[in-house]
C-alpha cells in the first residue's frame, strides 16, 4: 500500500480513512445533525414509496391467509416457488452486515468504521424480511407454531428434521445476536444524542436507550469486552447460517440439489449479495447527506475487491456443479445441470450467469472500482443475479425431476409478484426510520480511526 505523509508529517499507510482530517466536534456535529435536523427531500419521497409497497405486502398477505396458497403459481411437481427463493435471497442480503461488523472487527480492519453500522441495520432488516416467506410458506398461518421447538409431549408437531425447523433455528439465533451485537455498538451513540437532545421527549427516549452511560473508563472498558464477546458469538454465524440454509437443499436425493458443494458456495454467495446491497445503499445515502468525507471512495473500492474475489468464488462453483454433474456419471445429475442452461428456464441460468460471474470481472480495473457510477449499476445487478441463482436453483430443479409424466412449467402470478415487491417495501420503510431516528454512522468508532485518536498523535518520531 502507498505512503503518504498527514499533516502532522507522520507516515501513514494509504489514503486517510476520513478526509479532511475533521475534530471529534465536527464528526459529532456531522453525524448527529441527519438525526437532529428535518429530512432532506429525497428521504420524504423514499419514504412515501417504501410505505406504498408495504401496503402491497400487507394486502398480499391478507389475502393469501384468506384464500390460500393456490393464489400463487405453485404447482405439481414445483410446490417451492417465489416464497422460497425470496426467503434465501433475504437471508444472503443479511450476511454482509455481520461479515463488515464481527469479522472485520476481530481482524482490526479500520475501515469497516465508516459503514458498519447501516450494514448492521441493513443485516437485521433484511432477517425480518426473510422471517416472513416460511410463516406464510406453511399454508395455514394460524399455525405458524409448527416452525417452533414446542414441548412434544401431546405428539403434536414438531419434526425436528424438517429443514423448515432447522431455519428457524438459525435465522432465528444469527437474528438475535446481530440485533444485540448492533444494539451493544449504538449505545455510545445514544448517549451522544441524550446529551444534544433539546426536547424532554427525545431526552428520555435516548437516556432509556442509552442504558445510562457516562463515558467512564470503567463503562469503556465493559463495553469493549462485551462488543468483542458478541463479534465472537457473531463470526462463525456468518458461515452457519447460510450453511443451514442451503442444507434445506443439499439432504435432498433431487438432482441438481444433491451436492454437497452448496454450504461453501451460498455462503460465498451470501456475502457477494450483501456486500452488493450494502453498495447499493451507501451510495446514495452518501451523497444525499453529504457523507463523502466519511464513507470515501476508498471504501467503495474495498467492498468492490471484496464482490470481486466472492463473484470469483461463485462462478468456480458454477464451473466445478457442471464438472461434478459430468463426473459422476450420474444420468439424472447430468441432465438437471444441462436442463439449466439449455431447458424452458435457460434465459433464467444465463442473467445469473451474466450478473454474477461475468458484471464482477469489471472490477479488476482500479478505474472502474472506483466510479461510483459503476460501482452503483454493478451492485444492482449482482442483487439481480442472485435472485436469479435462487430462482434456478429451486424451480429449475423442481419442474423436471425423475418422471417425465410430472414435469410442468412454473409460472408467477401477480400475488408472488406482490410479495416480493412488498417485501422491499418493509425493507425499505424500516431503513429510512432507522436513518431518520438513529445515528447511521458509529460516531465513537469513526473517532477512534482519527489521526488525533492515536495517543502519540502530534510526536515528532
Amino acid at each position: 500500500m502507498s505512503e503518504v505523509l498527514n499533516k502532522d508529517n507522520q507516515l501513514i499507510d494509504g489514503p486517510p480513512l476520513v478526509e479532511g482530517n475533521p475534530s471529534f466536534r465536527e464528526i459529532t456535529d456531522q453525524v448527529s445533525s441527519i438525526v437532529e435536523s428535518k429530512p432532506p427531500s429525497g428521504w420524504l419521497i423514499g419514504f412515501v414509496f417504501s410505505l406504498s409497497l408495504l401496503l402491497i405486502l400487507k394486502g398480499s398477505i391478507l389475502y393469501l391467509i384468506w384464500e390460500g396458497v393456490g393464489i400463487w403459481g405453485l404447482n405439481n411437481p414445483v410446490g417451492w416457488g417465489w416464497a422460497i427463493v425470496n426467503f434465501v435471497f433475504w437471508v444472503g442480503i443479511g450476511h454482509a452486515g455481520t461479515l463488515i461488523s464481527a469479522v472485520l472487527f476481530i481482524f482490526r480492519q479500520k475501515w469497516r468504521t465508516a459503514i458498519n453500522r447501516f450494514a448492521e441495520a441493513m443485516t437485521i432488516f433484511a432477517v425480518i424480511c426473510a422471517l416472513i416467506f416460511p410463516g406464510i410458506h406453511i399454508g395455514r398461518v394460524w399455525v405458524a407454531y409448527y416452525m417452533f421447538p414446542i414441548p412434544n409431549q401431546m405428539a403434536m408437531w414438531p419434526n425436528f428434521r424438517s429443514p423448515l425447523l432447522w431455519d428457524v433455528f438459525a435465522v432465528g439465533t444469527y437474528f438475535t445476536v446481530s440485533l444485540l451485537f448492533w444494539y451493544v455498538g449504538l449505545i455510545p451513540d445514544f448517549a451522544t444524542l441524550r446529551d444534544r437532545a433539546k426536547t424532554k421527549v427525545k431526552k428520555i427516549v435516548y437516556g432509556i436507550l442509552s442504558l445510562g452511560w457516562r463515558s467512564s473508563n470503567r463503562h469503556w472498558q465493559n463495553y469493549e469486552l462485551a462488543y468483542l464477546m458478541l463479534a465472537g458469538l457473531s463470526t462463525p454465524l456468518v458461515l452457519s447460517v447460510h450453511s443451514i440454509v442451503s442444507t434445506d437443499f443439499a439432504v435432498s436425493l433431487l438432482p441438481g440439489w444433491h451436492t454437497t458443494i452448496f454450504p461453501p458456495y451460498f455462503v460465498a454467495g451470501a456475502i457477494f449479495s450483501g456486500f452488493a446491497m450494502v453498495l447499493t445503499l451507501a451510495i446514495p445515502v452518501r451523497k444525499i447527506y453529504g457523507l463523502e468525507n466519511i464513507i470515501t471512495l476508498g471504501h467503495l473500492e474495498k467492498m468492490a475487491k471484496i464482490m470481486l474475489v466472492t463473484g470469483s468464488m461463485v462462478g468456480y462453483a458454477y464451473a466445478m456443479e457442471f464438472f461434478i454433474a459430468w463426473y459422476s456419471n450420474n444420468t439424472y445429475e447430468s441432465f438437471a445441470f444441462v436442463n439449466r442452461a439449455f431447458g424452458p428456464y435457460w434465459w433464467a441460468y444465463w442473467i445469473m450467469i451474466s450478473c454474477n460471474v461475468i458484471v464482477p470481472q469489471l472490477f479488476w480495473s482500479k478505474t472502474l472500482r472506483t466510479n461510483v457510477t459503476v460501482l452503483f449499476i454493478a451492485s444492482i445487478f449482482a442483487n439481480i443475479g442472485m435472485w436469479f441463482e435462487r430462482f434456478v436453483i429451486v424451480v429449475t430443479s423442481l419442474s423436471r425431476d425423475y418422471l417425465p409424466a410430472n414435469w410442468d412449467y412454473y409460472t408467477p402470478t401477480i400475488w408472488d409478484m406482490s410479495l416480493f415487491l412488498g417485501s422491499f417495501g418493509l425493507f425499505f420503510t424500516l431503513f429510512l426510520l432507522f436513518l431518520r431516528f438513529v445515528p447511521m454512522i458509529a460516531i465513537s468508532e469513526v473517532k477512534g480511526v482519527l489521526p488525533q485518536a492515536d495517543p502519540h498523535h502530534g510526536d515528532n518520531h
